[in-house]
């Protein structure tokens, strides 16, 4: 079924034929709905400013946050009714393991991979050969401080993956090797600085850095996890348990907007959406480096088929072996504890996701 687009003025405008949507009519009380100004916030982004979310009948109020901790946080406090999400953000709450306990569910992945790791270029790709990177740490480090790496969360995809590359250069951290944890935009500057040494991040903050000429990526989150989840929408129990129907309608709209944003003849109207300054502001140029067709990684170039996906066979879906991924890494990265008798269903549940699905054309 065809949608044109029309640019106007700040937004897009979108005009279909009718077709199937949500029963309810537009709530005067709007859906107080989080992100994080990252470009796989682009379903968010996309069916705000295309009108999804008006079609399926959702008042939708968005809210940009700095950082991972600041969605949790407003979400346990009642601030926020869902919100783009790290997984592991909706286990620390679901399960109250960082002391803050939420009733929360994953209705819906909204994307996979997005992630890579950048480095400060004074570290030469020629560290990377073979226990060359361990061996220039324990023998060769001049700098004041420990090797500094940063991720966006304790509880996030980016501190797995992050550990995996180390582990993958037989390095575990210790007083030697230290992780930090930093809101996304913050990164690039701190990298800049000489503060920090590398991070693990979504786009477009990988990018910054390259084309600024201060880092380069050795991997990409395709790359050291084919197929990993990445973000979710987290959604709060209370207001699912009052707003069944836009709950799902909710999931609805984003199941639509990941699959125009995984379509390639829609990727200039998606740079140019995140683009905006609520959303990523970032340069157009920066964010075609991941959604375009190449990724220039700093000391190569990588075709970018694969880096964001927002939709496909199976990618949406918050299945058991999306949430198995997650909390895995987590246990490895020593931040989870071992659970027993907890239902994973609890948390990611098909059931909501098959329910938008079924609405969602």
């Amino acid at each position: 079924m065809p949608i044109l687009y029309i640019w106007h003025s700040t937004s897009f405008v979108s005009f279909m034929p009718p077709r199937k949507s949500s029963p309810l009519p537009i709530s005067s009380n709007p859906i107080r709905l989080g992100y994080v100004a990252l470009a796989d916030c682009a379903p968010i982004a996309v069916a705000q400013e295309t009108g999804i979310f008006q079609r399926h009948h959702l008042n939708v109020k968005l809210s940009c946050e700095l950082g991972w901790s600041s969605v949790r946080d407003r979400i346990y406090q009642g601030e926020l009714d869902a919100a783009q999400s790290i997984s592991g953000i909706a286990f620390a709450l679901g399960l109250g393991i960082s002391g803050l306990r939420r009733g929360v569910a994953v209705p819906l992945v909204l994307n996979l991979h997005g992630n890579a790791i950048t480095l400060s270029k004074n570290i030469e790709p020629s560290l990377l050969q073979r226990g060359a990177l361990k061996n220039h740490l324990l023998t060769s480090w001049k700098k004041s401080r420990p090797f500094t790496l940063a991720a966006t969360h304790r509880y996030s995809s980016h501190h797995i993956l992050l550990l995996q590359w180390l582990r993958m250069h037989e390095i575990i951290p210790t007083d030697d090797i230290e992780i930090i944890f930093l809101p996304p935009p913050l990164m690039p500057a701190h990298l800049k600085a000489g503060h920090i040494d590398g991070y693990c991040v979504g786009e477009p903050w990988n990018s910054v850095s390259i084309l600024a000429g201060d880092g380069w990526v050795p991997a990409t989150s395709a790359e050291l996890s084919h197929g990993h989840p990445e973000k979710v929408l987290l959604v709060s129990d209370r207001f699912m348990e009052e707003n069944k129907d836009q709950s799902i309608a909710l999931v609805a709209a984003l199941i639509e907007s990941c699959a125009l944003c995984q379509d390639s003849s829609f990727r200039r109207d998606l740079i140019d959406i995140l683009a905006l300054p609520q959303y990523t502001g970032a340069e157009r140029d920066v964010l075609n480096n991941s959604l375009g067709q190449t990724f220039q990684a700093g000391n190569r170039s990588i075709p970018s088929n694969s880096f964001h996906v927002f939709h496909g066979h199976g990618v949406n879906s918050p299945s058991v072996d999306k949430a198995s991924w997650i909390l895995s890494g987590l246990r490895n990265a020593g931040v989870l504890p071992e659970l027993t008798g907890t239902s994973l269903t609890r948390i990611y549940r098909e059931d909501l996701f098959q329910a938008g699905l079924a609405i969602a054309v």
